[in-house]
């Protein structure tokens, strides 16, 4: 019985372990710069694929997919939706928000059992 309960937490899409490699990624890519314009696509392909290769070493049967915007902090207003139809059972997503005094990173990554 327990090995079904291990086996189960193995394969689940754990909320707060991906909240921590998000936060990682980003801390190590952005972690105290400034926003700089020149920079910002290096930024977001840093942390999507840092997120990615934690990800892989986790070992679980998840599709991952990565999304990363930042934004200079100018008093602009940013909306953003996200939809899926999926298996609420296996499935999961995690978004996070970190900002510094010039600038925001949303990260949101989806988990897809297969």
């Amino acid at each position: 019985m327990d090995s079904d309960f291990a086996s189960g937490e193995d394969t689940a899409f754990v909320y707060d372990e991906i909240s921590n490699i998000i936060k990682e990624a980003i801390e190590a890519t952005i972690g105290g710069n400034s926003y700089q314009h020149n920079k910002v696509n290096q930024w977001t392909s840093n942390v999507v694929e840092q997120c990615l290769n934690q990800l892989t070493k986790l070992g679980k049967p998840f599709k991952y997919i990565v999304n990363c915007v930042i934004m200079q902090k100018n008093g602009a207003g940013l909306n953003m939706s996200n939809s899926c139809f999926w298996d609420n059972t296996t499935d999961g997503s995690c978004t996070v928000r970190w900002e510094n005094k010039t600038m925001y990173c949303i990260v949101s990554i989806f988990g897809l059992a297969i």
